[in-house]
């Protein structure tokens, strides 16, 4: 148990001094928080002029919770670069001469990335809830309405949950290319576009960022609940296939 708390210990050091990993976790905040007060303010703006380009299922619960599914972007990018940056650098050699043990290794960075997505999800969660009701104004709601405290810890297992994806996947290809190249299309339109097209409108339901939302969703804890087991199956499977491909494959 100590050789494992002292792994950990020695990616956490490594985490903060690998700085463009480290700048992508703390991207996390800006962006997030940014975008809640943006569109707190656009959606005060559209409600006191009743312009019609408001959505016809706007809630000023729902809005709050905006900020984060962008901000994951920087999440994404973190959980990709916490891994692949030791095999472009050749570190993982070092690495894996201070600890020979293979799965030790991976459970620690596997465990570093969860601990700190989560560390820094709960705050910004939080935080961009109430950046958005404050731009909200009178329109605005509170931390404790029906269904808000569920949906903001479904943000934050989710915001986790899409880091040790990223992370899974970086290990498997042993870059971060592919995972980025994958995901940041695929979280910023790519699901959206699918969901429009008839034939593969069912199939979409379950990728791992449309299913994420559904994690978020304040009024339908049923749905949230089936989101959640969804992209667990994709985290878990991705971080099991990045654990083979480190166990078997030369660093």
């Amino acid at each position: 148990m100590s050789e494992t708390v002292a792994a950990i210990r020695a990616e956490f050091t490594k985490l903060r001094g690998v700085r463009a990993t480290f700048f992508a976790l703390l991207l996390f905040v800006p962006v997030s928080v940014l975008i809640a007060a943006l569109g707190g303010w656009s959606a005060k703006g559209a409600i006191e002029s009743d312009s019609p380009g408001l959505r016809s299922d706007f809630t000023p619960e729902q809005a709050g919770l905006d900020g984060v599914l962008y901000g994951q972007l920087a999440l994404i990018v973190f959980g990709a670069l916490i891994v692949s940056s030791e095999y472009a650098s050749g570190m993982m050699r070092v690495s894996l001469l201070a600890v020979p043990r293979r799965g030790r290794l991976y459970t620690a960075k596997m465990a570093v990335t969860a601990a700190a997505a989560a560390a820094l999800a709960i705050p910004v969660t939080v935080g961009s809830y109430l950046v958005t009701q404050l731009a909200l104004g009178p329109h605005g709601s509170s931390i404790d309405a029906s269904g808000v405290p569920r949906a903001l810890a479904g943000a934050v297992v989710y915001l986790t949950l899409m880091s040790l994806f990223a992370a899974g996947l970086a290990a498997t290809a042993r870059s971060a290319v592919i995972p980025l190249a994958v995901l940041l299309p695929m979280v910023l339109a790519g699901s959206q576009i699918l969901s429009l097209v008839g034939a593969t409108k069912e199939v979409v339901r379950y990728f791992p960022d449309r299913a994420g939302a559904r994690m978020l969703s304040v009024d339908n804890a049923h749905d949230a609940y089936t989101g959640c087991a969804v992209v667990l199956v994709w985290a878990a499977a991705a971080v099991a296939v990045g654990y083979l491909r480190h166990r078997r494959w030369d660093a």
